[in-house]
């Protein structure tokens, strides 16, 4: 019987209010077509997920429940990031801000009988030195906001949790500016399009070449 090879799952955002445009999505339409090239011992599969509180946790807990990848990586943007931003937590608190379909979370907490943080379980120093060594900006963070970014790392980190399932799991914020069109309040970046890829490459690269969490 033939094996099966790992998954990675890559996911990305649709736009919300102050992003009528978001960069992650095409960043990760961009990576699901370059990295079966670079990693073919993996099955390679990506997902946009909503702006939305309900929708977008539930469906990256869908994904990992029924795909069960070996590595997830979440990419959003953020106006502030100038570069890449390897979130290394994410916390059980949900912003009182509206989604794209303009409604406030249920409550302030993501997971009622969720800890108040959970840790990222890719390898993010290694991703940023590897970035670095690329010559491309980078920064650990313990902070991914209180919006939907936060609240998709933490389902994804709380969903394989609870299912026991070793993942290598973390958030990738992007800047806004990479978008075809930013923006005037968003921070300016040096990154392009093409470096941009790259660099999402070698976070896939960095992750894979990390021992897989036993916990």
């Amino acid at each position: 019987m033939r094996r099966q090879r790992p998954v990675i799952l890559l996911t990305g955002f649709g736009p919300f209010p102050g992003v009528p445009e978001n960069a992650s999505a095409e960043l990760v339409r961009a990576l699901g077509k370059a990295a079966p090239k670079h990693f073919p011992e993996f099955r390679v599969w990506t997902a946009i997920l909503p702006t939305e509180w309900r929708a977008g946790p539930a469906k990256a807990g869908e994904l990992i429940a029924s795909i069960k990848p070996t590595i997830a990586l979440h990419f959003g943007v953020s106006r502030q990031a100038s570069g890449f931003t390897i979130e290394t937590r994410g916390v059980n608190f949900a912003l009182p801000a509206a989604d794209a379909a303009g409604l406030p979370p249920v409550s302030e907490q993501l997971e009622p009988e969720g800890p108040e943080a959970l840790h990222s379980t890719f390898p993010a120093e290694l991703i940023i030195e590897r970035l670095r060594l690329k010559s491309l900006p980078a920064e650990l963070s313990e902070d991914a906001g209180g919006y939907l970014c936060n609240a998709v790392l933490y389902h994804s980190l709380y969903r394989a949790r609870q299912a026991n399932w070793p993942i290598r799991c973390g958030f990738v914020h992007l800047p806004a500016a990479l978008s075809r069109t930013p923006a005037p309040d968003y921070t300016e970046t040096t990154l392009d399009w093409e470096q941009a890829v790259a660099g999402g490459l070698e976070i896939i690269a960095a992750t894979i070449d990390e021992a897989a969490p036993t916990s």
